[in-house]
């Protein structure tokens, strides 16, 4: 008597084909349609005044402030309000903390590594809702590349927060306004009193971010802030399939959004076309962001570049696209790489226990 074979549970080419399915999906949200509208008022708003007044390059840095507005909750507005507001204090201190440190690219990692892990324990002990630590990060990354001058430190941190108190204006206004209109959809987190996991997990991203920074200087990328935000961006997984899903995500969308950039910047553009542009692009992007992130992807890749670019005051060029598709890969694999750390089933486990064991035995 023969015993027929036992069949899998799913056939490899089942995964794939449920994998591929799953990145295409677009997801259904509860977000109002009007919020897309408020956050790209408050990002565009900025560059184009700087635009008006002849300083687009200041213009954007308002608009990097002003990205404080995706932090906006739908809870009541004194919640709102203290999480804009706090939220755009961590946002200048993680660019003036980016900035000073500009003149020496090593110095840079270092500091980004420990921004990263200030960011990460603070935002994940008071359970902050996506996107996390992600823009503190950017920011921080986008400061970075900035030219080191110390004189003109106080008026670009300056400007960073003029930036996030428009958005602070705007969405108390919008606040008051739509609040008994929509319902409260977002519950107030609470926040994890874990503390030991919180620290071991920040420590892990922290490096893996760190290790993006230093991996794309010491391989001698130019201008290598895309690394850690795509390490990032990775990160942000909740589950490893999720880190595989934002993996490939960043770098198909990443692919497309060069095109998009590429055809952007063939046109006869000028400073008031490009803070237009602003506006279009932060629309789309918190449209898809919650649907797809990889159409995201492709609105966001250049949004960045225009954003760096001013904040470099060197516009994009046919090198800076090439090369951005190297960066992208490059982080996304090495935020890959952390992200397997991160969601090793028995890793923190067991470090947590000797952690506990240690103090146990010390206490007595």
């Amino acid at each position: 008597m023969t015993t027929e074979p036992k069949e899998l549970p799913m056939s490899l080419k089942n995964r794939i084909l449920q994998d591929i399915k799953s990145l295409l999906v677009m997801n259904k949200t509860a977000r109002p349609w009007h919020l897309p509208l408020l956050s790209c008022f408050c990002v565009g708003i900025p560059a184009l005044i700087g635009a008006l007044l002849g300083h687009f390059d200041y213009g954007v840095l308002g608009s990097m402030g002003a990205l404080v507005v995706v932090y906006l909750p739908q809870t009541s507005i004194t919640h709102r309000m203290l999480t804009l507001v706090v939220c755009s204090f961590g946002f200048s201190v993680c660019f003036a903390l980016g900035v000073s440190t500009s003149f020496n690219p090593f110095l840079s990692a270092f500091t980004l590594t420990c921004i990263a892990m200030l960011v990460t324990v603070i935002v994940r002990y008071y359970a902050l809702p996506p996107p996390g630590n992600m823009f503190f990060i950017m920011i921080a990354s986008l400061a970075t590349i900035m030219p080191f001058d110390l004189a003109l430190l106080p008026m670009r941190v300056g400007i960073i927060v003029l930036g996030g108190m428009l958005s602070c204006l705007l969405a108390f206004f919008y606040s008051v306004y739509t609040v008994q209109k929509t319902p409260i959809t977002d519950v107030i987190p609470q926040g994890d009193p874990n503390i030991i996991a919180i620290m071991l997990e920040s420590a892990v991203i922290a490096c893996f971010i760190g290790l993006s920074y230093l991996v794309a200087l010491l391989i001698g990328l130019e201008n290598p802030y895309w690394v850690p935000i795509s390490c990032t961006a990775i990160l942000q997984g909740a589950t490893f399939r999720q880190v595989w899903h934002r993996q490939i995500h960043r770098i198909i969308g990443t692919a497309i959004g060069l095109v998009v950039a590429a055809l952007i910047f063939s046109l006869p553009i000028n400073q008031w076309e490009l803070a237009l542009w602003i506006f279009v692009l932060q629309f789309f992007i918190e449209l898809l962001i919650v649907r797809n992130y990889g159409l995201a992807v492709i609105f966001i890749t250049p949004l960045t570049i225009i954003m760096a670019g001013a904040a470099m005051e060197d516009m994009l060029s046919e090198r800076l696209v090439y090369f951005r598709l190297v960066d992208i890969t490059l982080g996304s694999l090495i935020g890959f790489m952390g992200g397997w750390v991160i969601h090793h089933p028995h890793f923190f486990k067991k470090i947590e226990a000797r952690i506990r064991h240690t103090r146990s035995s010390a206490a007595e």
